[in-house]
């Protein structure tokens, strides 16, 4: 963050917990904390691995993030 408070340092992050609130937890009723953390986490590795995002051109974020870049061709 620049201390500014421009509104692009913190979007991606609040994307991020909207669409957690809205397909995961507003859609059940936790009992304990202990409930909360694990399917959170649950969804966290569902958004990461399994869930495609049209921003990725239809990627999972694992297969954008850890995908092999191309080694530059020597002279």
């Amino acid at each position: 963050m620049d201390g500014k408070g421009a509104w692009r340092d913190n979007v991606f992050v609040e994307r991020l917990w909207r669409t957690i609130k809205y397909e995961e937890v507003y859609l059940k009723a936790y009992e304990t904390v202990s409930d909360a953390r694990a399917s959170i986490g649950g969804y966290l590795d569902f958004y990461n691995r399994r869930r495609r995002h049209s921003s990725l051109d239809r990627q999972t974020p694992n297969q954008a993030y850890f995908k092999k870049l191309p080694l530059p061709v020597a002279a």
